[in-house]
């Protein structure tokens, strides 16, 4: 059976995946890196620390038992597919991946980390069939929020251009921010979901948006002055991820009004939030990542590694 191992170092999680793909099967671990309690993130050189001592943790419980043997190993090796895309964690998954390919022999085949998160959302929503066919994505992330055509492309599997984008905040940073300041612990995601679930009052979003890109970093005053008004918690979570929500279905509508109808994937750790994914399911022909392919992860790696080979194979065997 060829298996295909992807390796992802992101900002705020170590992981590794193994792609099974005669059979589909994805084996998946991962580990969030270590915040401080009131902090809203690390810094760089602390999240390579992290990962340094978290990766080999994450290979070793993902390979006990393993008895196969690998095909090729994918790894995220920067943020996007732009020049000058660069992040110093991303270094340590693939100074590891980069190992092992030269120790099995094996190819190494190097993405985005974009470019994965879109991989996993389509290999867990069970859409793999878009792969070389064009269609809009949305990255909505802590270090994301942009919405991206995709086309085939033969050395990355996607080729992303930028249809909009925030001009200010992204998405899970305003998440984190209000959570943070509600007292939540980072990342605030989950928490702020179950917080918002249990509003009973009424919100009145009104995103601010400039063409299709958005305006997110006046949410945070909303957020902040509410509760110098005393509002309830669960009300602010509630306006917090109402504008957050309402922002992106704004984007996607006037992007599909211009571009012409076309299928909609939303992949990133903010779209895995319930009451988001509802109201925009109801509103699109849409398909999401699962919660445990939304946040960071390296099976969309491991999906894209095995493309790659795949295509590779094919192209020597002519």
């Amino acid at each position: 059976m060829p298996y295909f191992l992807g390796i992802d170092t992101s900002n705020y999680t170590t992981s590794a995946s193994v792609y099974d793909s005669d059979s589909g099967k994805m084996i998946m671990k991962k580990k969030l890196l270590p915040v401080r309690k009131g902090e809203c993130g690390l810094r760089q050189s602390d999240a390579v620390f992290h990962h340094v001592r978290q990766l080999p943790e994450i290979m070793e419980e993902l390979f006990s038992g393993f008895n196969g043997s690998l095909a090729a190993v994918g790894v995220s090796s920067r943020p996007r597919d732009i020049e000058g895309s660069y992040m110093p964690c991303f270094t340590v998954g693939h100074s590891v991946a980069r190992s092992i390919s030269l120790v099995e022999n094996i190819p190494l085949y190097t993405f985005s980390h974009q470019n994965g998160h879109i991989a996993a959302a389509l290999y867990s929503s069970q859409k793999t069939d878009l792969i070389g066919k064009s269609f809009l994505a949305f990255h909505v992330s802590g270090g994301t929020t942009e919405a991206v055509e995709v086309e085939p492309d033969p050395e990355n599997v996607f080729r992303i251009r930028i249809a909009a984008k925030t001009l200010d905040l992204n998405a899970g940073q305003l998440i984190d921010r209000v959570g943070v300041m509600l007292g939540l612990d980072f990342p605030c995601g989950m928490q702020l979901e179950r917080l918002a679930l249990k509003n009973k009052e009424k919100i009145s979003p009104r995103p601010t948006l400039k063409g299709s890109d958005c305006c997110l970093s006046g949410v945070q005053n909303i957020c902040e002055k509410a509760l110098k008004e005393n509002k309830k918690p669960e009300y602010i979570a509630a306006l917090c991820l109402g504008y957050v929500e309402a922002a992106i279905e704004q984007m996607c509508a006037r992007l599909l009004e211009t571009r012409g109808q076309m299928p909609v994937v939303f992949a990133g750790g903010v779209m895995s939030d319930k009451i988001i994914r509802e109201k925009l399911q109801n509103r699109f022909v849409s398909y999401f990542a699962s919660p445990e392919y939304s946040s960071d992860n390296a099976s969309g790696t491991a999906l894209l590694c095995s493309v790659r080979y795949d295509a590779d194979t094919n192209q020597k065997t002519l």
